[in-house]
């Protein structure tokens, strides 16, 4: 026997039908499956936040949900497992718009077999691997390893959705590489390309694993900072920034000090935005942080003329 193991939860109300599907599933001696059966939508749910599962196999006409909308709650909790609709309804054009919102397959309970389901929770499996695998080709930075701009994008809204359910402070901080271009000039693109990468290890030293890291542009990062103390604000992540910034610069051995400004835009709960809006407030603060910066060494550098 395999010692392949495969977690199943089936969201059923027919004691009938789920009484065969366990007995189906028992008797295949290529894989062990691990069953669990709930028969309404709304513990299934809760069951399947707080435990992983391989795969669910999904009724569509529970008590208390009915037609694709409890596919697409399911979908919308758990887009990462597999979802095989099985169902009594032989309907091709409700199958189609199942796998358009997300099921990996249809089944028709009275023309399922053994081998039928047990290939399709098999199939269905590795094409999700697959599907999450290109996926997160497409959402990952290939330079840094971080989130690309739509990956960030895309998990900085999960997360503004989440601060407004909670009523919860967020921070946006947009992070840009101070001369760049003189670096890529003089030292090549190759220096250039060690300076993003290193700038993605400070940004990693500086914020938590929870937090949303992400290059999305040339020389730009953002960040997402969740769940952020009471304590904490937006000179307090500037000052923890500079001091990652100031023990690699110590310790670096690429003959340049790695410079970067900042801007820390402020998500309130009480008053809605857009992810947009807070990237382009961020990046606004960050613009007028560097122009400062400049201003300072030009006004540094007139007083070292003027000693001289």
């Amino acid at each position: 026997m395999s010692s392949e193991k495969i977690k199943v939860l089936l969201i059923e109300d027919s004691p009938g039908d789920a009484r065969l599907i366990k007995e189906v599933l028992k008797e295949t001696v290529e894989v062990l499956f691990e069953l669990e059966w709930i028969e309404r939508l709304s513990p299934g749910i809760e069951r399947l936040s707080r435990k992983c599962f391989d795969v669910v196999l999904l009724d569509l006409s529970l008590p208390d949900s009915h037609g694709l909308n409890t596919l697409e709650k399911v979908y919308a909790l758990e887009p990462k497992t597999p979802i095989i609709v099985l169902t009594g309804l032989d309907d091709e054009l409700t199958a189609v718009e199942a796998v358009r919102k997300g099921a990996q397959d249809y089944l028709v309970k009275e023309e399922v077999s053994k081998s039928l389901l047990v290939r399709s929770i098999r199939y269905s499996i590795e094409r999700h691997i697959l599907k999450e695998e290109l996926r997160s080709m497409s959402l990952v930075d290939e330079l840094t390893g971080l989130h690309n701009r739509r990956g960030f994008l895309n998990l900085a809204e999960q997360q503004l959705q989440v601060a407004r359910r909670k009523m919860a402070k967020m921070f946006l901080i947009f992070v840009d590489v101070d001369y760049m271009k003189t670096i890529n000039d003089t030292r090549g693109h190759l220096i250039g390309d060690i300076a993003l990468i290193e700038t993605a290890e400070v940004l990693k030293k500086t914020f938590r694993q929870s937090d949303i890291i992400a290059r999305i542009g040339g020389d730009e990062f953002a960040i997402i900072a969740i769940d952020v103390q009471d304590n904490t604000n937006e000179d307090s992540i500037k000052v923890r920034l500079e001091e990652e910034l100031e023990i690699f610069n110590r310790l670096n051995k690429l003959n340049f000090k790695l410079s970067l400004s900042t801007g820390v835009a402020v998500y309130n709960p009480k008053y809605f935005c857009t992810v947009e809006e807070l990237l382009y407030s961020a990046d606004k603060l960050m613009y007028e942080s560097k122009k400062n910066k400049q201003k300072f060494l030009e006004v540094l550098n007139i007083s070292t003329n003027a000693v001289d």
